[in-house]
């Protein structure tokens, strides 16, 4: 009778230990991500305003305006043209004013200011009137206590030939006396500017002090030929 060995069988790993390698995956975590979440609207934040004539500040594309916003855009940029426009025509109209009225050689300040100083340069006059940097020029008193301006008194005026005449009278005062200043100017017709017909000077109990006089200074005045007859 045959012997049967029996031999010891190695001790059996359990079959989780076996299976375990290959359930070892990595797991991978999704997160699902949603953006414009409510639908197709955007938000309010980014939505067009609508433009009007008082609100538009021409960021908005002209291309992305509707029809009635292109209307209003205009209509804005126009009255801002507008008030440019007459900005610039007010501006012009003063300085216009201010040079007919101070800076022209043909203005009545300047030949006002003309004539002081023609009246502060004259031997005779500083004999009268006194020292020449004491002299005083204004015009006539206004009647109201409250204004400190005094206008010089002045005319303007054509003659029958269409020349153009200048009459003005002020007073002048310095440390002697006082006195009252006559001019009378004349624009010839072929001239564009004053000539004197008559500066001087008037002094209370003193002889008139004549600087300039139309008589004494050849073809001031221009002749006027008709029908062969000669006019002044």
């Amino acid at each position: 009778m045959s012997s049967i060995q029996l031999r010891a069988l190695p001790r059996a790993t359990p079959v989780s230990l076996l299976l375990r390698p290959s359930l070892r995956t990595q797991t991978t975590r999704l997160y699902a991500t949603q953006s414009n979440i409510g639908g197709g609207s955007q938000p309010a934040s980014t939505r067009k305003k609508s433009i009007t004539v008082l609100s538009d500040d021409g960021r908005v594309q002209w291309g992305d305006l509707s029809r009635g916003e292109k209307v209003a855009r205009t209509t804005q940029q126009s009255f801002n043209f507008l008030i440019v426009l007459a900005g610039a025509v007010l501006t012009g109209g003063v300085f216009t004013l201010f040079y007919l009225e101070v800076v022209s050689p043909n203005s009545r300040t300047w030949q006002f200011e003309t004539a002081v100083g023609r009246i502060k340069d004259d031997p005779e006059c500083i004999k009268l009137l006194g020292d020449r940097r004491e002299i005083k020029a204004y015009g006539e008193a206004t009647g109201s206590r409250w204004s400190r301006n005094r206008p010089i008194a002045s005319t303007t005026e054509k003659d029958r030939l269409g020349r153009e005449h200048l009459r003005m009278h002020f007073h002048v005062e310095g440390p002697l006396n006082s006195g009252v200043v006559v001019v009378h100017m004349m624009k010839p017709l072929d001239k564009s500017n004053f000539e004197y017909q008559l500066l001087a000077l008037d002094v209370k109990g003193h002889p008139r002090v004549v600087l300039e006089k139309a008589s004494e200074k050849p073809n001031v005045t221009s002749a006027l030929k008709l029908f062969g007859i000669q006019w002044r």
